[in-house]
């Protein structure tokens, strides 16, 4: 795996190296976690923005709404009903 130096600041670096004794883990492993759990926030907190603009707009949230009960006929297309 290949590396690069990122430079932080110190009072990251003590929190980066006190999460790394308490956890028994190495620093560029949380730091790892951290980025990915940062990534898929941003990518929800889009995902929320876009959900609301569609919501806001009476004519595509009705487009969306008929698409949802297209789809929901297919849902059990061929199986029998239990």
């Amino acid at each position: 795996m290949s590396s690069t130096t990122v430079r932080i600041s110190d009072s990251t670096l003590k929190v980066l190296r006190e999460l790394s004794n308490n956890i028994g883990e190495p620093m560029q492993a949380i730091l790892d976690k951290a980025i990915e759990d940062f990534r898929r926030k941003l990518f929800l907190e889009e995902a929320n923005k876009a959900y609301l603009r569609l919501r806001n707009d009476t004519e595509k949230w009705n487009e969306e709404l008929k698409e949802r009960q297209e789809w929901d006929t297919a849902l059990l297309d061929g199986l029998e009903e239990d």
